[in-house]
C-alpha cells in the first residue's frame, strides 16, 4: 500500500503545506462585545490569522441605538456581518457624502479593515433591515452604513483580505 506522499508524488503534485486552524470560541465573542460597551468602541478585531495566501480576520462591532456614525467603503477587504443580537436598517451600494480617505497609518487602517474611504452617509444605495440570525456579504468597494439602529446592535464581522493589508492578531 502506497503511503500518502508516495501517492501524491507518483501523480506529480507537490504536497501542501496546511496552515492550522484558528478557534474562537462563543465566550471570547461575548467578552469582546462587552469590553466594546463598556469602553463606547464601536469595532474590535478579535484575531487575524494567515489563511494561506490571503489574511482572514474576525472582528466584534456593538452599536448602540441612535449612534447612527458614517459610511465606509474598504478598497480591498470584503466583509461578512453576522447579526449576533439587534437590529438596524443597513445601506449599501451609491455613493459617499462627504468622502474622505482614511489617513495610512489608523487602526482602522492596519488592524480593522485596511484602506478606504469615510464619509457622513450614502446618497443613493439600497436599504435593508437587518436583525439577530441574519448575515450580508459586503465585497471590497461597496459603500455601506448603517443608516439606523433601531435595537442595539452587536454583530461579528469576518474580513477576508486578499492583499493582507490587516496586521496579523
Amino acid at each position: 500500500m502506497l503511503n500518502i506522499l508516495a501517492a501524491v508524488a507518483a501523480l506529480g503534485v507537490a504536497p501542501v503545506d496546511t496552515l492550522p486552524a484558528t478557534d474562537i470560541d462563543a465566550a471570547t465573542i461575548q467578552e469582546t462585545a462587552a469590553q466594546a460597551l463598556a469602553q463606547g468602541v464601536t469595532d474590535i478585531p478579535v484575531r487575524t490569522v494567515d489563511a494561506g495566501g490571503h489574511n482572514v480576520g474576525l472582528g466584534v462591532v456593538h452599536r448602540q441605538v441612535g449612534v447612527v456614525g458614517g459610511s465606509a467603503s474598504h478598497d480591498h477587504v470584503s466583509e461578512v456581518y453576522h447579526i449576533l443580537e439587534g437590529s438596524g436598517t443597513l445601506v449599501t451600494g451609491g455613493a459617499h457624502l462627504d468622502p474622505k480617505r482614511r489617513a495610512s497609518g489608523t487602526l482602522g487602517v492596519t488592524q480593522i479593515n485596511g484602506p478606504g474611504v469615510s464619509g457622513r452617509g450614502i446618497s443613493g444605495g439600497v436599504s435593508r433591515v437587518l436583525e439577530k440570525g441574519d448575515v450580508v456579504i459586503i465585497p471590497a468597494g461597496t459603500v455601506h452604513w448603517w443608516s439606523e439602529v433601531t435595537a442595539p446592535l452587536t454583530y461579528t464581522i469576518i474580513r477576508v483580505d486578499p492583499h493582507k493589508v490587516i496586521d496579523l492578531k
